[in-house]
């Protein structure tokens, strides 16, 4: 525990995907959800399985990482009975997924076959829906928790962008159905729309400077794309009990660019 961060997360059990680099969001949040008293298991799958695991014995506590493909059924189905065997509940889940084929990103929108379409729709937004279905038993056992996944406003059209910007809108439609499906059983469902990082997920975008230079000027807060730790300060308390009220929300995490014309 850090001196200066309480203990929000104190006993809280969270299964977050997506940690490939320490440059992550994904990472900066289980680094915080630790400093912040959390017990922590992440999830890997196909080669990137290896770069998880060597970035997960750089935590404070090296986790567990267990694999699961978000498009393999019984992947998933797997890891909901091992931490079904392991915790029997699960109080916290960050969706930190999302890929788009070369042709559905990085400026020839119109030329994107249905079929690289149809990956970056189902890996970046079914897959929300698809997590919240097979975990919901649970969350539910932990009294509700929380289930918050990171997004990237889609209210615009992104230069380069293109398919990945309409699965991210998509994935905002899809949390509001969500949380409307999971509210009943007290779930709290919600988006993180964060600024540009320098993420290994940000260079395969083409044109990626252009990010950098429009949030540079515009961010009335100021941005900076190296520190993904204040995102992970607002995945964290999404996570925690200080937001009982909050669901089918997109909270910004961008400096303020979203607000400024």
């Amino acid at each position: 525990m850090t001196d200066d961060l309480p203990p929000l997360l104190a006993g809280k059990r969270l299964l977050i995907t997506g940690v490939l680099t320490q440059a992550s969001i994904a990472y900066a949040t289980a680094e915080m959800a630790q400093q912040l008293g959390a017990e922590v298991v992440l999830t890997g799958f196909g080669r990137g399985m290896r770069l998880t695991e060597r970035v997960a014995k750089r935590l404070p506590t090296e986790p567990d990482v267990l694999e699961m493909d978000v498009t393999d059924d019984a992947q998933v189905a797997e890891v909901v009975a091992s931490l079904g065997d392991r915790w029997g509940a699960v109080d916290g889940l960050l969706h930190a997924i999302g890929f788009a084929p070369a042709s559905a990103i990085g400026g020839d929108f119109l030329a994107t076959p249905w079929e690289d379409v149809a990956t970056a729709v189902q890996i970046s937004t079914y897959s929300f829906p698809a997590l919240a279905r097979a975990f919901a038993p649970l969350l539910k056992a932990a009294g509700g928790g929380s289930y918050v996944g990171l997004d990237f406003d889609a209210s615009v059209a992104w230069p380069s962008y293109d398919w990945m910007g309409v699965a991210k809108a998509g994935l905002e439609a899809a949390c509001r159905y969500t949380a409307r499906e999971l509210g009943p059983q007290g779930t709290r469902v919600n988006l993180v729309a964060a600024g540009p990082l320098r993420t290994m997920a940000a260079k395969s975008i083409e044109g990626f400077s252009g990010f950098e230079e429009t949030w540079g000027e515009r961010a009335p807060l100021g941005w900076d794309i190296t520190d993904a730790r204040p995102v992970a300060r607002v995945t964290c308390s999404l996570l925690g009990d200080w937001m009982p009220g909050v669901t089918g929300e997109i909270i910004h995490c961008d400096g303020g660019v979203h607000a400024v014309a």
